[in-house]
Order: C-alpha cells, then structure tokens, then sequence
C-alpha cells in the first residue's frame, strides 16, 4: 500500500503558491551554497505578472550575484562574462534594467575602460567569475549586497 500525505491550502494559497518564484539547485560541490537556499529579497516575492521581463531578470540577477559574491574569498569580487560573446569579463559596478526588456550592465573591462553592456532579456547569457580585486584596493567591492538592499528598499516603497 502507497501511503501519500496531502496538504490542505486554501484556493489563496494555492494561487499564491503558484505565482511565487520556483528556484532549484543540486550540486555536486557539498561546499556550494544553492541560491534556492539563500535569502531571497523581497521584492522577489511581488507576483511576476506584475513585473516586466527586465524587473524579473534584474531581480533573480541580483539574486545570482548576492549568492556567487558569499562564496568568495576577500581577494575577489565578482566579474561578469557573456556567453557567446567575445566582450571578456568586466567587473561589474552596476546593474539596471529598462522596461520592459532591456537589462544593463556597468563596469570595468580587464584594461581597465569603463564599460556598459546592454542586453535584451531574450539574449540573457552570464557567466558570474571570480575576478582578482585591485591590488590597491584593501577590501573587495560587494555589489550584490548593495543591489538587494536597494531592492528591499524598493519593496517596501511600493508595498
């Protein structure tokens, strides 16, 4: 006999539950840390119906970078690569995005040029690295931290 355990939801729950953002991870490093696992900001929890598909991507980026950014040593900070381009790694110093499909990316190139990378949400193809951080820098910069924040403080705005 198959013995099965069911919860009862109520038909807001249900809905709500079905709106939510859905996030799985299975690695194979027992030391990685699955962003399903991290603390998501709360703007994340806004019904994605309510959002264009620029806010949506902006928000799980910052999600992504947040997680990758805790799992570095002090002598790195993130850095950003394309798939499919041939534009290398920039350290990344901003993000933005452009209703309703243009996500943007600020930052400084391996040559030091400041850089502004603009891409259509349809092409969304990152690579998050570990890029060394300026040997006159003391401490690295932690941009993810300073990008949920920012939308926490939205959240609250709007709720």
């Amino acid at each position: 006999m198959i013995k099965t355990t069911m919860e009862i939801e109520t038909s807001a729950e249900l809905l709500e539950n079905d709106i939510l953002p859905k996030c799985r991870e299975i690695h194979t490093n027992p030391d990685a840390q699955p962003a399903s696992e991290h603390k998501m900001p709360k703007a994340l929890h806004k019904p994605v119906e309510q959002k264009s598909p620029a806010q949506w991507a902006y928000e799980r980026i910052i999600m992504y970078i947040q997680n990758f950014e805790e799992q570095l040593d002090n002598d790195h900070e993130v850095g950003l690569g394309l798939a499919g381009g041939n534009t290398g790694v920039i350290k990344i110093e901003g993000l933005g995005y452009y209703d309703p499909d243009i996500v943007t990316y600020y930052g400084i190139d391996d040559s030091g040029a400041r850089t502004q990378l603009i891409q259509h949400v349809s092409q969304l193809n990152v690579t998050l690295v570990a890029s060394p951080k300026h040997i006159d820098q003391p401490e690295p910069k932690r941009i993810g931290f300073q990008l949920a924040t920012a939308l926490d403080n939205d959240a609250d705005v709007t709720t």
